[in-house]
């Protein structure tokens, strides 16, 4: 499956060959026409892909040509990004000078005539082996296919009949949903109930409880099923139905006009109160449902229209006013332990293997309550007693095992098979973190944009902007739970399978080393190691471009190793690492976007050469406590939008800073002897400002804050909240304010009115001396997000806080008094908000 990412990793390749930059760099090497030739080719590649992507099941051949295509494209990516690092080292170059002898020697070991020389060879090289595979692109038959439809295997049509004996754990579902569908319909024609979930869940098998329940047959006159699935072209979706609802049916509607249809259907459904199930819809475009439902509209107060989905976003197109998504939950541990002995075993055998029981147990927890998952496992496990396979069961993966074609792979495959290109990469990016891991936003999308899996963001969007809307789509489509918003982002997590599955699409390329498959694959190209002792057995090829290393990481010679050997690193984790002191040769990754040396607390100092990275992205120092100063240099880190810091260092290189023209986000953690900052200095660009437990810090520049979005002050208790402004109120630009740890918070600072028609989200917490809040908080008409922890003082709201939608009230005695929701004397004025926690009173 990870041949599924080579259209993506096309589309961008060629995007960025004609980027300006590339452009311009090429021009001045000499090298443009021989790069245009390579474009040309790539082109004529790119354009048989998808075609290939789609053949069922891959030749060996084929994969093999696959494989091939992915290799030279990866080859040309590193030269075009050469390009992008040229044209930044210049620029570097051209604003502060030609700078020293042996800098000029750092950036490049050769001179301009040798450079040239050098990448027209690479190339040429480039052009050779893609003329070679463009030739051999005809022996395969493949079709030139330019959009990415996302056609997937459809599955096998469906019906309607269950035996309700063989369900398990569904009836209390099947209930609610009969209950939503058997209501009245508030005077309404047409209502539409979705049932959204991942595959395999079991949305089709409770909608054919539904479908044959008593209830049911006694509310709807006229029952039609009809199994959607990827096809929703509006002809054949009316052929469908209209076969279901003439029952039996002698007439042949495939030779129909689509107008002789809308009437044969209106016709046959006029004045009949109906039920209708859409099972397996895919349809994520609105215009095609609207023109749907206009037809089957006729009028008939009470008539439903069940919808089956895995798409949150087809749901929330579908519904209408007066409905909302059922969301189906997993089954218990206990109804999925029952499932799996009625599916393997014969009826009453089990109590004879209280062995293979135990063992089933086990098997069970690795189904995470997924029915499809269950069955899979269990039906391979029928009236087998050998207690190794059960074993071996329990201890594999679930992709490894035989698969038929309604098992929960293929169920899951189909949607992985859905998923338009660009979101593949981003999605098999999660085969780098162990099962059950917690996601944040902040990092999973900071992968995403330093491996150039992001496409550049529209006018008035940020890159941000653009993952956060892929991680949206990726939520919509069944693949993320427990999705929530943050103050500052999301965080989120994947099903067990999910992530399986997620492994199963990244073989060979994406690949994390456990002790039992230590073996690296020579094609991978983003490693994550799960354990230290690992690192000794690695051998690491030359074209990663991700590595993650584990925690309490200390192997300096597999760190010196890595630098001289992956040169086209983008990504590199370095958390929590043991590790002294970094070569100096870490300067010459180039192409490296994001450097991440969190907690590393032995670490005293940077190379100066860190500052000759001018791709770098993002440098996140946080947690290095002994870490004694910032490198000098760090002007020329053209590139850096995120700097997270902890420094022993008493002044801050303000000017240093103000030369960063990229820098959106700053931290400060911990830096205890600093105490001022951005004196004298104007940040233009900065948009997130956090400061965590910087006990000296007393003053802050107010030029800083008029341009936030977002700030937060934690534990910086000699710290001047008034900024300087007096009463003076400025105009600002808050999203989101956090306040934490406090002792000098009294009340809230009055420029935080600035901004009133901006801030949507406010937290405050453990501000043992705040007594109020202000009334002009209500006059805040974005504020959706109120959060209020640990303080103690304070007695009451606002009134009229009529735009808040989150409110969370927790360890404050008198606001949990004063506002449990029921029984508060002041519950009242919360009542419109949607979403209310308050904590338990303190007995």
């Amino acid at each position: 499956m990870a041949e599924s990412l080579i259209f993506s990793f096309a589309e961008s390749l060629i995007g960025k060959i004609a980027s300006r930059a590339v452009e311009e760099a090429s021009l001045a090497v000499g090298v443009h026409s021989e790069l245009q030739q390579m474009k040309a080719t790539m082109a004529l590649i790119r354009g048989v892909l998808l075609d290939a992507q789609q053949k069922n099941p891959l030749s060996s051949a084929l994969t093999e040509w696959l494989r091939q295509v992915k290799h030279v494209f990866s080859d040309a990516e590193d030269i075009v990004d050469d390009f992008q690092c040229e044209a930044l080292r210049k620029h570097v170059v051209n604003t502060y000078g030609s700078c020293s002898r042996k800098v000029r020697r750092f950036f490049s070991t050769s001179s301009p005539l040798v450079y040239r020389l050098r990448m027209a060879h690479r190339i040429q090289d480039i052009n050779t082996m893609l003329a070679k595979l463009g030739d051999q692109r005809s022996m395969f038959g493949l079709q030139i296919i330019d959009q990415d439809t996302h056609v997937v295997h459809v599955r096998e049509t469906t019906h309607s009949y269950v035996n309700p004996s063989n369900v398990t754990g569904r009836e209390h579902d099947k209930n609610e949903i009969v209950k939503l569908l058997v209501q009245d319909g508030h005077h309404q024609s047409l209502s539409v109930i979705p049932i959204v979930g991942m595959g395999g869940l079991g949305k089709t098998t409770l909608a054919k409880l539904v479908f044959n329940d008593t209830n049911i047959d006694a509310c709807f006159p006229l029952k039609m099923w009809v199994c959607v699935s990827n096809d929703f072209e509006l002809r054949n979706v009316l052929i469908k139905i209209l076969s279901s609802a003439i029952n039996p049916t002698r007439e042949n509607f495939n030779n129909f006009e689509t107008e002789q249809l809308q009437n044969r259907l209106r016709n046959t459904i006029q004045g009949q109160k109906f039920l209708l199930v859409l099972d397996d819809v895919w349809n994520e475009d609105g215009a095609r449902w609207d023109e749907l439902k206009e037809i089957i509209d006729v009028g008939v107060e009470g008539c439903k229209i069940l919808v089956t989905t895995r798409s949150h976003l087809t749901a929330t197109m579908m519904c209408t006013k007066s409905s909302n998504s059922y969301l189906l939950e997993r089954l218990s541990e206990e109804d999925s332990f029952s499932l799996f002995v009625k599916t393997a075993f014969k009826e009453g055998k089990e109590k004879s293997f209280p062995q293979l029981l135990e063992i089933g147990k086990e098997i069970v927890n690795k189904c995470g309550g997924i029915p499809l998952a269950v069955k899979t496992l269990a039906s391979s496990l029928f009236s087998v007693v050998d207690k190794t396979k059960w074993e071996s069961m329990r201890d594999d993966k679930i992709w490894n095992l035989p698969q038929k074609e309604r098992d929960i792979l293929p169920a899951l495959e189909i949607s992985y098979n859905q998923l338009p290109s660009h979101l593949k990469p981003c999605f098999v990016c999660f085969s780098l973190f162990s099962e059950g891991s917690e996601f944040f936003s902040f990092y999973v999308t900071k992968l995403w944009e330093a491996l150039g899996f992001l496409p550049p963001p529209n006018e008035n969007e940020t890159m941000d902007d653009v993952a956060i809307q892929f991680l949206h789509e990726l939520w919509s489509r069944s693949f993320l739970t427990d999705f929530t918003e943050l103050s500052h982002g999301y965080s989120f997590k994947l099903h067990d399978l999910v992530h399986d599955l997620a492994m199963y699409a990244a073989k060979g390329e994406f690949q994390t080393i456990y002790p039992r498959s230590s073996i690296i694959s020579p094609n991978a190209r983003h490693l994550a190691f799960s354990e230290n002792n690992l690192l000794d057995q690695a051998v690491i090829p030359t074209g990663l471009r991700t590595i993650i290393f584990p925690d309490e990481a200390s192997n300096e010679v597999f760190m010196n190793t890595l630098v001289s050997r992956c040169k086209y690193l983008r990504f590199l984790e370095l958390s929590n690492s043991k590790l002294e002191s970094l070569p100096p040769s870490l300067g010459k990754l180039k192409h490296l976007r994001y450097l991440c040396l969190f907690g590393n607390k032995k670490l005293k100092g940077l190379p100066s050469s860190v500052c000759n990275l001018q791709n770098l992205e993002t440098l996140n120092l946080n947690g290095c406590t002994e870490l004694q100063e910032l490198p000098k240099g760090m002007r020329k880190l053209i590139s850096l939008r995120r700097l997270h810091i902890t420094t022993k260092q008493l002044h801050f290189p303000d000017k240093e800073i103000a030369n960063l023209t990229s820098l959106e986000t700053l931290t400060f953690n911990s830096c205890d002897n600093l105490e001022s900052l951005f004196e004298g200095i104007q940040l233009s660009t900065l948009k997130n400002l956090s400061l965590h437990h910087c006990g000296n810090l007393k003053s802050l520049s107010f030029h800083v804050i008029t341009n936030l979005e977002n700030l937060v002050i934690e534990s910086c208790c000699e710290l001047e909240l008034s900024m300087d402004f007096g009463n003076q109120i400025p105009d600002l630009r808050l999203k989101s304010l956090g306040l934490k740890s406090l002792q000098q918070l009294v009340s809230l600072p009055q420029w935080l009115q600035g901004s009133v028609n901006t801030l949507h989200s406010l937290v405050i917490a453990d501000c043992n001396n705040l007594k109020e809040l202000p009334e002009w908080l209500s006059s805040m008409i974005c504020l959706k997000l109120l959060v209020i922890e640990y303080c103690p003082y304070l007695q009451s709201l606002p009134d009229n806080l009529t735009n808040l939608e989150n409110l969370v009230i927790n360890n404050c005695p008198e606001l949990c008094r004063r506002y449990q929701p029921g029984v508060g004397q002041d519950c009242h004025k919360i009542s419109h908000i949607k979403q209310v926690f308050v904590g338990e009173l303190e007995e």
